[in-house]
């Protein structure tokens, strides 16, 4: 069972087929009509009555529909439940495998205080940052007077950008600090923040590891994911361009470290920044399978959903050839993701009917989705991802000309709701870097493609 939706549902459900295993869906109300629920073999409805996003958080509606129907095991997806311990341990409880870590990784790395205290424990760089989620505002006050300006609130239970605010001067600092509590509160229910110590510009390199139950570790080496928007990724290239080779060495080697210092199992990610002199920072863990984790599979040739689903059947990292000397760059992949935004309302979602929807294909370009077909309804209550575009070729200017040429072949418009009880969709984003990677530590992102109605 996948207890998500979208596209990461529908991913994980063809992965499974592949492996001949049935798959079950669950939906919320909202989503009755949505792909994910078509995908599978079994559908159930969850969360009935509740809000939207409140279904797919509701655990005792997903383990009743997993004990009722003999699942297996489950996978999170990614967002919603995917990285809560309780979770974990509520599948665990009820004799169902949880694809991921033990609950008590999945824990110890969504604490993100505390997955700092490991990495400084394993010694990997952390950025200078609290020892301990903060109480008061006094405390960020305090933490300013000692690092200064500028400083970073984030969530401690959470990631995806949500419960993360800049402050970069003193009459900013109770604004964002009472933003950054709600946001955290209302995504994780938890507003707990830590501080840290901003850096200016970095890259954000993120490097991918597998880990089984006999404690191997390997990694997959790096994505780059500095193209952000209020900290959300939109581009991610993989590898990293003009990544140092001792930089990168490095920063895979922290990697694997501080999996192996946790007793990691199954896929996740390893965060880092690196500052405008070449040093690396740890940030977070990602105890999960990342949006991104496509532009990986397209250069090694890894099926990471294969594996998770594999070493949560308990078989070794060797029994799946996955040998560090094996695992080797096969040219290069970069992911943008298309979203339904309107620019000029700050690039609010907006929703609606899709009309017409043409994508751009061909050699080298992979598309996964969930809603971007005609007749599609873009629901207001989830993220606007629309479809994930990677483009893969032999080099850096070969997949980014086969992104550009894809991109510029999408042709998407909505109409009148009519009776669905949507508004008409107002926009399409695709978002594009022109000569992405050619200056080197560029994080620039530009609009390339707008297309309204």
């Amino acid at each position: 069972m996948v207890a998500n939706r979208g596209e990461i549902a529908i991913r994980v459900f063809r992965a499974c087929t592949e492996l001949g295993i049935r798959t079950v869906a669950v939906y919320s109300e909202q989503d009755t009509g949505h792909m994910h629920r078509q995908k599978a073999d079994e559908a159930y409805l969850i969360g009935k009555g509740l809000p939207p996003v409140q279904a797919y958080l509701h655990i005792p509606d997903i383990i009743k529909v997993a004990k009722e129907n003999e699942v297996d095991a489950v996978h999170p997806g990614y967002g919603f439940l995917s990285e809560r311990s309780d979770f974990a341990q509520a599948c665990c409880d009820a004799g169902v495998r949880f694809i991921g870590p033990s609950p008590e990784v999945v824990r110890k790395m969504g604490d993100k205080v505390e997955a700092r205290a490991i990495a400084i424990s394993a010694g990997v760089p952390v950025v200078p940052g609290t020892d301990s989620p903060i109480s008061s505002l006094n405390e960020a006050h305090e933490f300013s007077n000692k690092y200064g300006f500028p400083i970073i609130f984030k969530a401690a239970y959470g990631g995806g950008g949500r419960g993360m605010r800049v402050v970069r001067s003193y009459e900013e600092l109770e604004e964002n600090y009472t933003r950054a509590f709600s946001e955290a509160l209302a995504a994780f229910g938890n507003g707990a923040l830590f501080v840290e110590k901003f850096i200016e510009k970095p890259r954000h390199i993120e490097v991918q590891i597998l880990g089984d139950k006999y404690g191997n570790v390997v990694h997959l080496y790096e994505r780059d994911c500095s193209i952000q928007r209020r900290h959300q990724k939109v581009v991610e290239i993989a590898p990293a361009a003009h990544l140092d080779c001792q930089l990168r060495t490095k920063l895979t080697s922290d990697a694997v470290r501080l999996a192996k210092q946790v007793g990691y199992e199954n896929a996740g990610t390893v965060e880092f920044l690196v500052d405008k002199h070449g040093k690396h920072y740890f940030i977070e863990v990602n105890s999960r399978l990342q949006v991104e984790h496509t532009v990986t599979e397209e250069i090694t040739d890894v099926d990471l959903v294969h594996a998770q689903i594999h070493i949560a059947e308990g078989k070794s990292l060797a029994e799946l050839s996955l040998r560090q000397d094996s695992i080797r760059i096969n040219g290069c992949a970069i992911q943008c993701r298309v979203t339904t935004e309107d620019p000029s309302r700050g690039f609010q979602p907006d929703t609606g009917r899709i009309e017409v929807f043409r994508s751009g294909e061909g050699m080298g370009i992979r598309l996964d989705s969930a809603s971007a077909f005609q007749g599609a309804v873009i629901s207001p209550h989830y993220d606007s991802l629309l479809v994930k575009v990677i483009a893969h070729g032999k080099d850096h200017p070969t997949a980014a000309s086969k992104m550009s040429r894809a991109l510029a072949e999408f042709r998407i418009r909505g109409a009148s709701a009519g009776d669905c009880g949507q508004e008409p969709v107002g926009s399409v984003l695709v978002w594009w870097r022109g000569g992405v990677g050619r200056e080197r530590g560029s994080a620039a992102c530009s609009v390339g493609c707008i297309l309204r109605w």
